[in-house]
């Protein structure tokens, strides 16, 4: 499931705002949706209520019954306008009368009648959205136990299935301060069943009074670890390369953590708890992309760029995209360095006109542009402050003087002036 179109009469505070979330014409997938999207502004205009709006109109999707013709359960949301998805099923349209044309068939609301009821949309639809708000101290506290604590605390009554993911709500996924702890336990599952696998094995292998024997206990770990895979290897994998910018690393093998991070200076496992705000929004939003099957889903990430440096944000959509081929990654962002990462057709700009209504235009700068760049094309945001300022007027000055300058000796001086300030801010 992909979205292609959403037009707002009124939502909010936004009104009479076209998104077309398809490629341009002349572009190689002219009229296909957009892989990605990437939405700009200032605080206040909008972004977390576009979010908010595609998730809440997919999860109304997801929950719309049928029955000839008629819609039994499409609730009406505070919104006016039409939206379009592109479904394996066939194209999507949802009308600002609550009525939908799906495929060749039409669905209206004052057409209920008899018959069997079922969904409107049978494929999965997949959505997971994370807030900027993800981390939490409950969240933390579940991945700073020991494994064994945590099953040995879900055997002791707590209400889940650890081989079986859990859904909050049908096909939606939503990661906020206040997400179900079950959902993070469900999606440690994999870790900890193998835990208590690999616990299992260790105490048979104790009780058979084979533990005396190294080679022996080496052999049978071996055997056993070639039928039973870690699971966290595949994601270190995957996850290592951005957490070797912070020099650490995920170690597969410590049994300190569900998943241990380990500092590659120190050479010691860091809690959890003790990483930076940074890494720990990256672990919470990273593990569940690899957990979830992301197929032709939609992912929203709200300000992904919170507390990480720059050099972090230049490729953390590249790695968005390795954890999630196949899914269409919307977000919401500050962030020149994140902008940089989409096509000047993947970046809406949300702005103020001057009376005070919200309007939007597509990007100008090309993908991969110096982020000082796209905050001029894009952002449209004058990057130097007041001393910035008045310097470059200093250099237009010394740039005028020099030209003037008829004496050689005053000339040569101006140009060494001139040079020093351009160097000092790459004027």
């Amino acid at each position: 499931m992909k979205i292609k179109k959403l037009n707002i009469e009124s939502y909010r505070h936004l009104e009479n705002i076209n998104l077309d979330f398809t490629y341009p014409e002349g572009h190689p997938k002219a009229g296909m949706p957009l892989d990605k999207i990437c939405l700009i502004g200032q605080s206040a205009t909008g972004k977390t209520s576009l979010l908010e709006l595609i998730k809440n109109l997919i999860f109304q999707l997801s929950q719309t019954e049928v029955a000839n013709g008629g819609l039994w359960s499409l609730d009406t949301l505070t919104y006016n306008g039409n939206a379009e998805f592109s479904l394996m099923e066939g194209p999507l349209l949802i009308r600002n009368d609550s009525s939908i044309r799906f495929g060749e068939k039409e669905f209206h609301r004052d057409k209920l009648s008899g018959g069997a009821v079922g969904r409107l949309i049978q494929e999965d639809i997949k959505l997971i959205y994370f807030s900027s708000d993800i981390i939490s101290e409950k969240t933390i506290q579940i991945f700073n136990q020991n494994p064994l604590n945590i099953i040995n605390a879900l055997s002791e009554g707590l209400d889940v299935d650890i081989t079986k993911r859990y859904i909050g709500s049908r096909y939606i996924y939503e990661f906020t301060q206040d997400v179900d702890e079950r959902i993070w336990f469900s999606l440690l599952g994999r870790i900890l069943e193998y835990r208590r696998k690999f616990l299992q094995m260790a105490t048979e292998l104790i009780k058979k009074g084979k533990i005396a024997d190294l080679n022996k206990v080496n052999a049978e770990i071996q055997k056993w670890s070639a039928v039973n895979k870690n699971p966290l290897v595949p994601f270190s994998e995957l996850f290592n390369p951005i957490l070797e910018k912070l020099n650490l690393e995920i170690d597969p093998d410590n049994t300190d953590f569900a998943i241990p991070i380990k500092s590659k200076v120190q050479d010691d496992i860091i809690p959890i708890s003790s990483l930076s705000t940074g890494t720990k929004g990256l672990l919470l939003s990273f593990f569940p992309l690899f957990e979830f099957d992301t197929s032709d889903s939609i992912i929203l990430i709200d300000e992904p760029e919170r507390s990480l440096f720059p050099d972090l944000q230049v490729d953390l959509f590249s790695y968005y995209r390795s954890f999630a081929p196949d899914a269409q990654f919307i977000t919401a962002t500050h962030s020149p360095f994140i902008a940089a990462a989409f096509e000047p057709e993947e970046r809406f700009i949300l702005y103020y006109e001057k009376n005070g209504k919200i309007a939007v235009r597509r990007g100008e700068s090309p993908i991969g542009d110096d982020p000082n760049d796209i905050l001029r094309n894009d952002f449209q945001v004058d990057f130097y402050n007041d001393y910035g300022k008045r310097a470059y007027q200093q250099y237009l000055d010394l740039k005028r003087k020099m030209q003037e300058e008829t004496e050689p000796q005053r000339k040569r001086e101006l140009l060494s002036e001139l040079t020093q300030l351009g160097d000092k801010y790459n004027f």
